[in-house]
């Protein structure tokens, strides 16, 4: 694992992970491979129902106790195996180590104890040599790093506005600052300028801190600004991935990316509507025996409804898909993208 120390915070392989209920078993992760660099920020992109929250649960071995369940692969965090790590020891990384920006930051935070408090808590859980002065300096800190006035650490929840709340989410997630932040879709509630102002802020923050980051998103604009490297998420598996040229500017993509794309309004290019991906995401409790995407792929072939695709490498660029494989050479699928 010495390669893993040097190069890599976060090196997941062939993770599985299960929702069971008495009446189904939901199949949300199958077989992920995943790595983040240390320092880089790495982009999960996906619909909803990809699996990209639950991968993010399993990092930090926060999955329902009752329904969940991993069923099989390694998650190397700075070259230790997560899942073998005993509930008092995950207790140390969580919030001290890896940091979690959750989706919905009305219910991330307690509305019955003030903000300065509830950072506090974190600060002093990981930190008990502090001694309260020490806790106070650190919270006021933190919330002038978010841009909020120390003064307002006495607030209850309710007095901030969303924006504001999100930015007290991440003061919470950033006040020991963490080796792996892990921001799920944190601008999801906002609306367009405080969302701008929030990825801002995160940038300077993970540039400032020399945090690695793993940014959770269904929106390839916050991808393009943000990320070093893309990993394109469908039913559970990384269809694609590679460095954010390797995504955006390169010539050769999983007709998926393509279809991501395609949903992108054009500045340059009036179109009366946009060309939407047509059919669903598969039901994660009756996945196709071929490749995922089959079903609503254009370019499916009879290979992909009876296996599943190896991946197609070329460089830092891996793309699961026979379109790329060697029995078919390499097909349209680059071109279509390049047309629009």
């Amino acid at each position: 694992m010495a390669h893993t120390e040097t190069q890599n915070i976060l090196e997941i392989r062939d993770l599985k992970v299960i929702y069971k209920t008495d009446l189904e078993v939901v199949e949300a992760v199958n077989g992920l491979d995943l790595k983040i660099g240390k320092g880089k920020t790495l982009g999960l992109v996906g619909e909803t129902g990809a699996g990209k929250t639950t991968t993010a649960l399993s990092i930090l071995k926060l999955l329902p106790s009752i329904t969940g369940r991993i069923l099989q692969g390694e998650i190397y965090f700075d070259g230790e195996d997560i899942i073998k790590k005993s509930e008092h020891d995950m207790q140390t990384i969580r919030g001290n180590r890896i940091s979690m920006v959750f989706q919905d930051p009305m219910t991330s935070l307690n509305p019955v104890l003030t903000v300065g408090d509830q950072i506090a808590e974190a600060v002093q859980l990981h930190n008990p040599q502090m001694t309260k002065q020490e806790v106070d300096e650190r919270v006021a800190f933190t919330l002038n790093m978010v841009g909020i006035m120390p003064s307002r650490s006495g607030d209850y929840p309710h007095q901030f506005s969303g924006g504001m709340k999100q930015r007290v989410v991440i003061a919470m997630a950033l006040s020991c600052e963490p080796e792996l932040l892990i921001a799920d879709e944190p601008t999801t509630a906002l609306d367009v300028t405080i969302q701008a102002q929030v990825l801002t802020m995160i940038r300077e923050l993970r540039d400032r801190l020399g945090t690695s980051m793993l940014m959770i998103t269904h929106d390839l604009g916050i991808v393009a600004q943000t990320c070093d490297d893309v990993a394109v998420m469908y039913s559970g598996i990384i269809i694609e991935a590679g460095s954010a040229e390797d995504i955006f500017l390169g010539d050769k993509h999983h007709p998926y990316t393509i279809g991501l794309f395609n949903s992108i309004p054009n500045l340059d290019v009036k179109s009366e509507r946009l060309s939407p991906i047509a059919g669903l995401m598969p039901d994660p409790t009756n996945l196709p025996k071929g490749c995922v995407f089959a079903p609503r792929c254009e370019h499916r072939m009879e290979i992909c409804l009876e296996a599943r695709p190896d991946v197609f490498e070329q460089g830092t660029h891996k793309i699961r898909c026979y379109l790329f494989s060697e029995a078919s050479g390499n097909s349209k699928a680059g071109v279509d993208l390049n047309a629009q």
